[in-house]
């Protein structure tokens, strides 16, 4: 891998961890109780879930930005 792909690769993982508690807030999913967990089904809608709140919170992180630039 060249150096500018490595610093790509850095930079997206560290902004998808720095958006991670506003994506979980938005997606606002419940913890399993103790002992339970979660089906098939129930893990691929909870992955649907966190991927729409994902873009969501980029798409507001990127607008603040934009807005606090201008």
């Amino acid at each position: 891998m060249s150096d500018q792909n490595t610093a790509d690769i850095q930079r997206r993982y560290k902004e998808f961890l720095d958006l991670m508690p506003l994506t979980l807030a938005l997606a606002g999913l419940p913890h399993s109780d103790v002992g339970r967990y979660f089906t098939e089904e129930q893990i691929e809608t909870r992955i649907f879930a966190v991927r729409h709140a994902y873009k969501a919170s980029r798409a507001l992180a990127r607008e603040f930005v934009q807005k606090s630039g201008s």
